[in-house]
C-alpha cells in the first residue's frame, strides 16, 4: 500500500509491482521574494561574521585601509599600507620559516579553503556518496578547518550522524580526484570529527643519503630518515622490538643498515651489541666484520646464537629480579640488538621441522621480554601472513613497507592501520620513488607516520666496516 506524505505528489506512476521503484516528487511552492531576500542576507550576515571570528587578522588588514581612508585622507592610509607591507616584505626575506608559519601558511589556508574546498565541496560529497540529497534538501558533512604546511593540506571535516571512519576511507581515491590531490588520508581527529590529509607534494619523493654516524655513543633512538613533514625521524630500539614487514626491493636493508650505522659508537663504547641473523646470506654478510663472534647465517649456527640469546636474558632475569625493572646499558650488561633479515626463512621456509620449533620458540621467548633485561629483537621479512609470522602480534612496533595486497597492510600495522591513512599497498614500486619509504605504527601512537629510511650504499658499508670492524667481539 503506497502512502502519500504530506506535500508530495505521485507523478508518472506506471507500475505498481514491488520491484518497480515509486518515485514521488514534491510539489513546487512559490516562495515570495521577500522571504528569499531575508533568507539570503541572514546567510551573507551569518558568513561574514563567521568570517571576522574565523580570520581577525585577515578582515582587520581589509578594512584599517578604508576606515583610515575615510576618517584621515588617502596619504595616511596609503602609508598606512605601503609600512605594513614593507615590514611583512622584509620579515619574509630575513626570517621565511617563521613567517611561513605565522602569514604564509595562514593565507594559503584561507584562499585553499574558499577555491579549492568550499568550492566543490557539495558535489564532492554528493557524488562520493558521503552526502545525501533527499526530498530536495542536501545534508552534508561539514567542513570545520583548513590549514596548510610546506607539503600538504589537513581538513577537518564533521562527519554527519551514523557515518563511519571507514565510509570516509573507503572512499579516499574519490575524495582525492575530486579535490586535485594526489592521495587522501583519513585520520580520526575526536569523536565526530576526522581530518583527511592532502598532499600537494611528496617530499619523500627522492632517495635520501645514509645518516652521519653519531659523534656520541647513544643506545637511542637511532636516527633513521625523514618524515613527511620534514622532521628528522629516528627509531626506538632499546625497549622494544621491530617488525618490518616489506616486498622484494621495498628497502628492508635500508632499515636494518641505518640501524647499524647510528648503533656503531655504542658498540665501540661497549654499551650495544649487535648479533645478525643472515639466513640469505646476502644483506648483513656485507658488514660481516662489524659482528664478529655474534654473525650467524646456517639455519644451525642462527638456532644457536638465538639459544645463546635466550641463556642471557635468563640470566639476566634472575640477577635483576627484584633489583631493577629497566635495564640500563652497561659494558658490563650491554644492550643486545638481535636483527634478523628474513626470518620467515628460519620459522616457516626451514625444512627441519624441530629446527624450525626450536627457533621460533627462542624469538618468542625473547620477543616477551623487552625493557627489564635488556635485550631487543628486530626482524625482517616479505610476507606477513599468520601462518609464515605466527608470533608477529609480539612486536609492539610495526613498519610496513611495501606491500602487495591491501590486506596485508592490517597484518602488519594491527587492525583499521589502513583506514587510518597506511596506504603501504600504493607505494611505488620503482626504487627511486618508494625504496625504504614505509609506515611505522608504533606501540605509544595507534596512528601510523610515514618515513623514509636513508639509503646505505655498499660504499657506505665498505667505510663503516674499514672504521668500526671488531667492535662487535
Amino acid at each position: 500500500m503506497l502512502r502519500k506524505l504530506p506535500g508530495d505528489e505521485v507523478r508518472t506512476l506506471v507500475s505498481t509491482t514491488p520491484d518497480t521503484a515509486v518515485v514521488f516528487r514534491p510539489a513546487v511552492v512559490q516562495t515570495p521574494a521577500v522571504i528569499t531576500i531575508v533568507v539570503m542576507l541572514g546567510r551573507f550576515i551569518t558568513g561574514l561574521i563567521r568570517t571576522v571570528i574565523t580570520h581577525p587578522i585577515a578582515t582587520t588588514a581589509l578594512v584599517a585601509p578604508g576606515v583610515i581612508w575615510i576618517r584621515y585622507g588617502w596619504p595616511i592610509a596609503a602609508a598606512a599600507v605601503t609600512v605594513p607591507c614593507s615590514m611583512l616584505v622584509v620579515w619574509a626575506v630575513a626570517g621565511r620559516e617563521s613567517f611561513a608559519r605565522w602569514v604564509g601558511w595562514r593565507l594559503l589556508a584561507f584562499w585553499r579553503r574558499l577555491w579549492v574546498y568550499r568550492r566543490h565541496w557539495q558535489p564532492v560529497m554528493v557524488i562520493t556518496g558521503l552526502g545525501r540529497h533527499i526530498r530536495g534538501r542536501d545534508y552534508l558533512p561539514r567542513l570545520v578547518r583548513v590549514t596548510c604546511d610546506g607539503w600538504a593540506d589537513r581538513v577537518t571535516v564533521k562527519m554527519l550522524a551514523g557515518q563511519a571512519v571507514k565510509d570516509w576511507a573507503d572512499r579516499a581515491d574519490h575524495l582525492a580526484h575530486g579535490f586535485g590531490a594526489p592521495a587522501c588520508r583519513v585520520a580520526i581527529a575526536r569523536a565526530g570529527r576526522l581530518v583527511l590529509t592532502f598532499p600537494r607534494r611528496d617530499p619523500l619523493a627522492s632517495p635520501l643519503s645514509a645518516v652521519p654516524i653519531p659523534e656520541t655513543a647513544s643506545v637511542g633512538p637511532v636516527e633513521i630518515g625523514r618524515c613527511e613533514d620534514g622532521t628528522t625521524y629516528k627509531l626506538k630500539v632499546h625497549g622494544t622490538h621491530v617488525l618490518i614487514a616489506g616486498a622484494t626491493g621495498s628497502g628492508k636493508g635500508s632499515w636494518l643498515w641505518s640501524t647499524i650505522r647510528g648503533l656503531l659508537p655504542a658498540m665501540r663504547a661497549g654499551l650495544v651489541q649487535i648479533w645478525a641473523l643472515d639466513p640469505k646470506r646476502m644483506e648483513l654478510s656485507f658488514g660481516r666484520p662489524l659482528f664478529g663472534a655474534r654473525y650467524a647465517a646456517d639455519p644451525k649456527e642462527c638456532a644457536d646464537l638465538l639459544d645463546e640469546a635466550v641463556k642471557v636474558m635468563q640470566e639476566r632475569a634472575g640477577r635483576f629480579a627484584g633489583l631493577q625493572r629497566s635495564h640500563v646499558p652497561t659494558t658490563a650488561d650491554p644492550f643486545i640488538l638481535v636483527i634478523v633479515d628474513e626470518v620467515a626463512f628460519l620459522t616457516a621456509y626451514q625444512a627441519d621441522k624441530q629446527l624450525r620449533q626450536r627457533i621460533t620458540a627462542a624469538l618468542a621467548t625473547l620477543t616477551t621480554q623487552r625493557r627489564t633485561v635488556g635485550i631487543g629483537v628486530m626482524a625482517a621479512l616479505q610476507d606477513p601472513r599468520k601462518e609464515v609470522m605466527t608470533i608477529r602480534n609480539l612486536f609492539p612496533d610495526k613498519i610496513a613497507l611495501r606491500l602487495d595486497e591491501s590486506e596485508q597492510v592490517d597484518m602488519v600495522l594491527g587492525d583499521g592501520a589502513r583506514d587510518r591513512g597506511a596506504l603501504a599497498d600504493h607505494i611505488s614500486p620503482v626504487p627511486e620513488l618508494g625504496a625504504g619509504v614505509g609506515y611505522v605504527r608504533l606501540e605509544t601512537s595507534p596512528d601510523p607516520v610515514r618515513v623514509r629510511a636513508a639509503y646505505v650504499s655498499d660504499a657506505d658499508i665498505r667505510a663503516m666496516v674499514a672504521e668500526f670492524a671488531g667492535v662487535g667481539r
